[in-house]
């Protein structure tokens, strides 16, 4: 009867027992991830990006002191 309770409790509270991720959620995590880091190495690498930090880097290293 105890065990009952406790898992009435553990619904109510949203706590169904999924303690973790499954290997497929790992699997969509990491490829969402790998998909990030391409899209911001793109960005980063890009012609206009590029120059506007080499642009603020030059203008950091031409102030006088």
């Amino acid at each position: 009867m105890k065990m009952i309770w406790f898992r009435v409790r553990a619904v109510i509270a949203g706590h169904t027992g999924d303690a973790g991720m499954s290997t497929s959620e790992y699997a969509m995590g990491t490829i969402a991830a790998c998909a990030f880091a391409a899209v911001l190495y793109k960005v980063v690498t890009s012609d206009v990006v590029s120059t506007a930090l080499q642009s603020t880097i030059g203008k950091a290293l031409d102030v006088p002191f």
